[in-house]
């Protein structure tokens, strides 16, 4: 018979068939397994601090420490501002400790309960997500009722505001320029994320880190934010200064505020850095918040933009994007994608007119004169080389010894009565290094505990060490937590596995790395050991026993001990397999288990094997 054209036979049918059945499966599998593991994120609450983790600092103690020439100024109700005459060390909101970590402490005092919608879960599981280095990083929230607050990332150096009104900070244009760049890096982010805008940006809500980097706070979590009613008060209309006219004349604006907010509330930022004479500057003139607030727009553009002194190139630039982002015509709003791009061909035009010989900086001499100064700039380079050393012992020791030696307090060995223990290694790691070269070693250890480094950075673990392609993380030290450090490390060790799956070896595509796990959980000792490259170890037998379960573990799998799964049956929300008794150097026979995924709901999902 003789071929038609255009007929599919039977085969053929049968084959695109089963092919769109594979597909259909494949994308109902897929999305069932996002939606389940979505639901176990909000059920989890990560997020959730007790208070009874959460240790107020004690002021008294820190102004003994800061200084005995202190300042104490009271900004408000909401929090305090403690700066010493040197500027050495500041506070500038409600602070308190941690996991041995200093944190910021937002009160909710409008709320006298929150209620665990749907909504205000996926708005506490947004914030956690949304990382940036020019976010201040979101750690937790307690609601338990009185005591209901937002925990944030503390930033030593106050806020934007702050270092404006500092007398003791001299604000030269590259550090304006800085500052200014990490507003727009940090915002560009924000409202490319899942958060969208930030509804209330100002010079208060810019925050300064250890190292001089801005940081922007206050945003997202519209469930906890403060429904402030009209209220006829200097305080109440002074915090409005940096709203947008239209979110002023709005009956009721968005809780989160809107993006063109968010670019008037940076052009009002702009015109504060470019004169440092505060917001809404008026030569001449003085007015209150509630003045400025009910005057015409355009009355102020004229002054602000003609201020009765000599203006360098640099301010008139500055002053001219804040006239363009805050102006109340629609054609001139920005994005701030926008904005980063025209504000860093202008910083570029700045930095080539300061390499030239007769550039003569541009920088504010207080009335100490050029002594004064220098002294000041030494003082800043001081500050400088201590934050880097603070950043370097904080990277060789937990952040919570860390602090102890800044508080100058002795760190004392101490014994944990129950911890857990994870130990990795990479099967046939010794073929892969003879036959790659060294550089293709380091590149490929360095890939892999980048990604295991960031990883477990979402969970209450710490990182011991690493020693060739074995990783060791412990949890329940040297801070507490009670009963969870079972969850966290078996957590965490999932989560490695998960990644392990997809992680390629540069030099290699093609070929699959094995990770063989062990987990034990047991008291240790730990202490900081030695003078000179000091490190904080663990000494145990629990520590051996970890260590024995990974080297007679089985690639791609996680060997549990018995003791790990009594403390694992208190969660009843892992899947473990009985592997049978095992025979452990030094050890004997012991009891031990696979540890096969979490349970969702009473409905297991499993983490990939390869045999």
């Amino acid at each position: 018979c003789s071929f038609v054209p255009g007929t599919v036979t039977m085969h053929q049918m049968v084959a695109i068939v089963v092919c769109f059945i594979f597909i259909i499966i494949a994308t109902v599998t897929v999305f069932i397994y996002r939606k389940l593991k979505l639901e176990n994120e909000l059920a989890a609450q990560l997020w959730r601090v007790q208070w009874e983790d959460v240790q107020m600092s004690d002021l008294e103690k820190v102004m003994r420490r800061a200084c005995s020439r202190l300042t104490l100024s009271l900004r408000g109700s909401n929090y305090g501002s403690l700066l010493t005459m040197d500027g050495n060390f500041q506070i500038y909101a409600k602070t308190g400790y941690y996991k041995g970590n200093i944190a910021a402490i937002k009160y909710v005092t409008n709320k006298k309960r929150i209620e665990l919608t749907r909504m205000v879960l996926f708005e506490l599981k947004h914030i956690r997500d949304v990382q940036n280095e020019h976010l201040t990083r979101f750690i937790g929230a307690c609601i338990d009722p009185p005591n209901i607050c937002i925990i944030t990332e503390y930033c030593p150096r106050g806020s934007l505001q702050d270092l404006m009104e500092s007398e003791t900070i001299t604000l030269d244009w590259m550090f304006r320029y800085s500052l200014i760049n990490d507003i727009v890096k940090g915002m560009a982010f924000l409202h490319n994320s899942v958060i969208v805008s930030h509804g209330n940006l100002k010079s208060s809500n810019c925050v300064v880190d250890s190292r001089f980097v801005l940081k922007i706070t206050d945003y997202g979590l519209a469930s906890f934010r403060e429904k402030s009613n009209m209220e006829d008060t200097h305080a109440y209309y002074a915090r409005k200064l940096w709203a947008a006219p239209e979110l002023l004349r709005a009956e009721c604006p968005p809780p989160c505020g809107t993006q063109k907010g968010d670019i008037y509330s940076f052009g009002i930022i702009l015109q504060e850095l470019a004169l440092l004479r505060g917001v809404f500057h008026i030569e001449g003139d003085t007015f209150s918040p509630k003045g400025v607030l009910f005057t015409p727009l355009d009355f102020f553009h004229v002054f602000v933009l003609q201020p009765e002194f000599k203006i360098d190139s640099i301010e008139i630039f500055l002053l001219s994007l804040a006239y363009t982002q805050y102006s109340i015509t629609p054609k001139w709003n920005y994005v701030f994608k926008n904005v980063y791009q025209l504000f860093k061909n202008e910083k570029m035009k700045y930095l080539e007119s300061i390499s030239k010989p007769k550039y003569v900086p541009l920088i504010q001499v207080r009335s100490g004169g050029q002594r004064s100064l220098l002294k000041k700039k030494l003082q800043v380079c001081e500050s400088q080389k201590s934050c880097f050393l603070l950043t370097l012992i904080n990277t060789v020791l937990h952040s919570s010894v860390a602090e102890q030696l800044k508080r100058g307090e002795t760190v004392q060995a101490e014994a944990f009565d129950s911890v857990t223990i994870y130990f990795s290694d990479i099967v046939g790691f010794t073929a892969i290094s003879a036959e790659s070269t060294p550089m293709q070693v380091v590149t490929l250890l360095n890939d892999l505990y980048t990604c295991f480094d960031a990883i477990i950075d979402n969970f209450d673990v710490y990182k011991v060490e690493t020693i060739g392609d074995a990783y060791m993380v412990v949890s329940g030290l040297p801070v507490r937590n009670g009963k969870l450090h079972g969850r966290e490390i078996a957590r965490m060790s999932l989560a490695l596995l998960e990644a392990v799956h997809s992680f390629r070896i540069r030099h290699r595509p093609a070929q699959q790395l094995r990770l063989r796990s062990g987990i034990h959980s047991g008291p240790v000792c730990a202490g900081v050991v030695g003078l000179k490259m000091p490190r904080f170890c663990l000494f145990g037998d629990t520590v051996n026993t970890a260590s024995r379960m990974e080297s007679n573990g089985e690639a791609l799998k996680i060997h549990v001990s018995e003791a790990t799964c009594s403390v694992l049956d208190d969660f009843n929300c892992f899947q473990l397999e009985l592997r049978g008794d095992v025979e452990m150097k030094g050890k004997g026979r012991m009891k031990t288990y696979w540890l096969l995924g979490e349970s969702i709901n009473n409905m297991a999902y499993h983490v990939k094997s390869i045999d």
